[in-house]
């Protein structure tokens, strides 16, 4: 091996095994490139604001194209209601988490192709994961793209920890965040139809308190039962190298989005530290 191209590294991990904590640990200590620095991941609610349709989506659309020409946008989209009732239909058929996965990817994309569509007169394209090795020509030449939210373990997805039932605990919420982290994007917005993080459903509970800024273990601390964002999403960011903040904006408000673009402490900042 002394007279090959390979670093030390290269021939440890040539010769030796993968399942070797020290080995393992030893591969993390360059840190990542940001392949992406200067794009913004963007999440649109499917349930929160696709759903609601003409009303709530197209004043979002519009505010996003706004932001083209002086951000990057990487759209992902939520799959909203009708997922949940593919869900329900499924778990009574007693299919497995990894096909339920697969209906809520399908009911991804139609939200995601809906919001293309209404993107495409801007040259806006829909990418599927396949077509991810192109997104940083989109974005140099079109500025956005749009994509479906869950991330493609279809049936690979694991099934949730024991008594959690069999919904896809990966689900849009979780696949638009590794996109943020995957790329070292600028920044990790979620766009919902609240404020933010509050310490109860606000739709539910009038006593709710918001909750402007918070980290992820103050955050399992307060063992809330109701969180703004999947909670695959929090333990995701508490081994992310890039994707460490997070920001819950509502879209329904004009201007909220624009302003987090901007990097304004707007809705609620979520961070791993």
């Amino acid at each position: 091996m002394s007279d090959t191209i390979l670093t030390e590294l290269g021939e440890r991990l040539v010769t030796g095994s993968l399942s070797d904590d020290e080995l393992l640990a030893d591969t993390g200590t360059s840190p990542p490139v940001h392949i992406l620095p200067d794009a913004n991941v963007v999440k649109v609610g499917g349930q929160s604001l696709i759903d609601r349709g003409r009303a709530a989506l197209f004043p979002v659309i519009d505010e996003l194209v706004a932001n083209l020409s002086e951000h990057k946008l990487i759209i992902g989209c939520g799959a909203g209601t009708r997922a949940r009732h593919a869900y329900s239909i499924g778990l009574d058929l007693g299919l497995p988490t990894g096909v339920l996965s697969v209906l809520g990817t399908f009911v991804s994309s139609q939200n995601a192709r809906m919001v293309h569509y209404l993107l495409a007169k801007h040259g806006i394209p829909f990418i599927e994961p396949a077509g991810f090795a192109q997104l940083p020509l989109y974005l140099a030449q079109r500025r956005a793209v749009v994509f479906f939210g869950m991330p493609p373990y279809t049936f690979w997805q694991r099934n949730p920890e024991t008594g959690s039932g069999r919904i896809p605990p990966h689900r849009t919420d979780t696949g638009v965040y590794l996109v943020s982290e995957v790329f070292g994007a600028r920044s990790m917005i979620f766009i919902k139809d609240e404020r933010g993080l509050y310490t109860a459903d606000p739709k539910k509970d009038p006593d709710a308190t918001f909750i402007p800024e918070i980290t992820v273990s103050e955050l399992k601390e307060r063992d809330l039962q109701d969180v703004v964002v999947e909670r695959a999403v929090l333990e995701l960011m508490e081994t992310a190298t890039h994707s460490r903040r997070i920001q819950i904006v509502n879209g329904l408000e004009p201007g909220t989005i624009t302003r987090a673009l901007n990097g304004e402490h707007v809705g609620t900042v979520i961070t791993s530290d």
